[in-house]
C-alpha cells in the first residue's frame, strides 16, 4: 500500500488534471505530513513512478506567466482501476507498525537504567505537546473538513492519546522495571 499512490491518484480522480506543483501545493495545505507517511516534497518523484507505470499520462503543458513550464497529468483508466483497487485494500488492511523504542526498553543498558524514567518522561511531555499541537491546529481548520476528513483527523489524536496512556501506565510502573532490570545485571541466560 502507499499512501501517496492514493494521494495522488485520489486528487487527480476528484479534481481533474493537476501539474506536479499543484498536487504539492494541495499536500502543503491539506497538511499531509501530519496525518499520512509521506511529506509534499515526495509527490515529484511519485507522478513519475506513476507516469512509468501508466497509471497517470501527460495531458498537455502549461505555462503561466514567467514560471516554467509545467507537465499537466491525468489519471488514466488503468489508475482508475488501481485507485479503486488500492482505495479496498488500504481500507481492509490493518497497518500496524512497531515502535523501535519497545526493541530498546527490551534491551535496556544496565548501567543507564537511573536515567530511563527522564527519557520516557521526556517522550510522553513531547506526546502530550504534540497532542496539545494537534487540537489546536484541529479548531483551525474544523470549519474547512469534511465530517469524513474530520473523522480521519482524530485518528492521529486518539493514537497519540493511546501513546500518552501507555507512557504513564510504563512510568507508573518503572520502579518495577529498574528493580527487576538490577536483578538481572551480569545474569545472561544460556
Amino acid at each position: 500500500m502507499s499512501s501517496i499512490r492514493l494521494f495522488i491518484l485520489g486528487s487527480l480522480e476528484e479534481r481533474g488534471e493537476m501539474h506536479g506543483h499543484a498536487l504539492r501545493l494541495l499536500a502543503e495545505e491539506e497538511h499531509i505530513d501530519s496525518w499520512t507517511d509521506f511529506g509534499p516534497g515526495s509527490v515529484y518523484g511519485a507522478i513519475k513512478r506513476l507516469a512509468a507505470e501508466g497509471l497517470i499520462e501527460e495531458k498537455r503543458t502549461e505555462r503561466e506567466g514567467n514560471y516554467p513550464e509545467r507537465q499537466v497529468y491525468g489519471i488514466t483508466d488503468a489508475g482508475t482501476a488501481a485507485l479503486a483497487d488500492l482505495r479496498r485494500e488500504t481500507l481492509e488492511t490493518l497497518t500496524y507498525r512497531h515502535d523501535p523504542v519497545d526493541l530498546a526498553l527490551a534491551r535496556l543498558d544496565p548501567n543507564g537504567l537511573d536515567a530511563v524514567g527522564d527519557v520516557l518522561r521526556g517522550r510522553l511531555d513531547e506526546l502530550r505537546r504534540s497532542r496539545d499541537d494537534w487540537e489546536a491546529h484541529a479548531e483551525q481548520i474544523r470549519k474547512y473538513l469534511t465530517l469524513t476528513e474530520a473523522h480521519v483527523m482524530r485518528h492521529q489524536y486518539h493514537r497519540l492519546s493511546g501513546e500518552i496512556a501507555w507512557h504513564e501506565e510504563l512510568i507508573a510502573n518503572l520502579p518495577a522495571i529498574i528493580d527487576d532490570e538490577k536483578s538481572r545485571k551480569g545474569h545472561h541466560p544460556s
